[in-house]
């Protein structure tokens, strides 16, 4: 059977890599999009769908060789991210989170703390957390309040993190602060959740995206060994800023498999639905609708995938189209679900129906990991920045334009 949205993408993938894609789109058909429903009903971590995913080597694509690992390319995850937000949020965000959580340990733990602990993480013996967000600073890194305070050996942790997805679950905390000495320095630390001075909430309720939990992280004086810090003293902004601009670009993933998968449902009812004697999608508004829905996600896919190689060649502008990817998908991620839950009348609205459940999920997509109004901001202030230092367009005569 062929498929609505087309599969250009895969062609730049290995066979192996196209291997793993189809070996998931099984696993969504057969196992995970019949379960999406159960799992999106309590708000408790989806462990049986977590394990699957391991036993099935996808979360493994997050980590290094060796340790265990498959340490696959941006490429591949996006496709792996947007099959599993076709059909489950919460399974999608179990891959993108597992990365987030991971990825400081993975790029700044010493070797001694990598052996201890990657290959747990990988195999889902251990969980981590990511501790960025605090109830005062969230994509504005410089506004954090947590501060690490040198003590001989050791860092005092002192501060308060919140949204925080496997706070509950996670076992390690990586958690990302001031130093109390140089407030221009951010640290990134390894801290056990037993620690004497951690506390961690009970689950904090949400709107939806049921299936990975979130909590508050209190850190009183909490004493953490040096030998536990991630990267050098001063690494923590950018360890966590390359943790973010990878879930950026998974949000954008999740954002647009979702959408298609509204399209599909969407489309399939109009196939089914009769009106004033002829089916939905007989109508020429209907079929505007969907025309649209799909010409602009197929340009979305085009743009996430160029993000993701860029990333993967390391190029300097990854960042900004990380920004310009997660921006674009989750906003038309959010307007694509509203339109196919309209087609779809009253029925999109029953509980029962999938596109209730998008819906309530997609808004998130929109918030999470810089919200689209920041990402704006970040896009437009590197255009103003860079425009004075690239080539004046050649239409132009010579002098200020404020001459004309």
């Amino acid at each position: 059977m062929s498929r609505l949205f087309s599969d250009h993408f895969l062609a730049g993938l290995t066979p192996d890599e196209r291997t793993l894609v189809e070996k998931l789109r099984t696993l969504c058909d057969t196992r995970i999009g019949p379960a999406a429903a159960r799992v999106a009903q309590d708000d408790v971590f989806a462990w049986d769908n977590f394990r699957l995913l391991v036993e099935e080597g996808i979360i493994a694509t997050a980590f290094p060789r060796e340790y265990g690992g498959t340490d696959s390319r941006q490429a591949v995850r996006i496709r792996l991210i947007e099959e599993l937000g076709r059909v489950c949020s919460a399974s999608a965000s179990l891959v993108t989170g597992a990365d987030l959580s991971t990825r400081a340990i993975t790029a700044g733990a010493s070797d001694e703390w990598k052996r201890r602990l990657l290959p747990g993480l990988c195999s889902g013996e251990l969980q981590a957390a990511f501790g960025l967000t605090e109830p005062g600073a969230g994509s504005d890194v410089r506004s954090l309040r947590t501060f690490m305070k040198r003590d001989g050996g050791d860092y005092i942790v002192t501060g308060e993190k919140k949204f925080i997805t496997r706070a509950g679950t996670a076992d390690w905390l990586v958690i990302v602060g001031r130093s109390a000495a140089d407030n221009e320095q951010f640290i990134a630390v390894l801290i056990h959740r037993d620690s004497p001075g951690v506390t961690i909430s009970d689950t904090v309720p949400k709107l939806g995206w049921y299936g990975v939990p979130i909590a508050s992280i209190v850190l009183d004086g909490v004493r953490v060994p040096c030998s536990q810090r991630l990267g050098a003293e001063g690494d923590g902004f950018a360890l966590a800023q390359d943790a973010l601009v990878r879930a950026r670009i998974g949000h954008a993933s999740m954002a647009l498999g979702r959408a298609i998968g509204a399209v599909e449902i969407a489309s399939a009812y109009a196939t089914d639905r009769n009106l004033f004697g002829r089916t939905l999608g007989s109508h020429q508004g209907v079929q505007w609708m969907l025309a649209d829905m799909v010409t602009k996600l197929e340009a979305s896919r085009a743009l996430v995938a160029t993000a993701a190689g860029k990333y993967d060649n390391g190029d300097e502008d990854a960042a900004i189209f990380a920004s310009m990817a997660k921006l674009h998908a989750t906003d038309l991620g959010m307007a694509v679900v509203t339109d196919a839950l309209q087609l779809t009348g009253g029925r999109g609205f029953l509980q029962d129906f999938p596109l209730s459940r998008f819906f309530r999920d997609a808004k998130l997509n929109q918030i999470g990991e810089g919200s689209s109004e920041v990402h704006k901001t970040v896009i437009g202030r590197s255009i103003v920045r860079r425009i004075k230092d690239c080539d004046r367009n050649p239409a132009l005569r010579d002098g200020p334009l404020t001459d004309y």
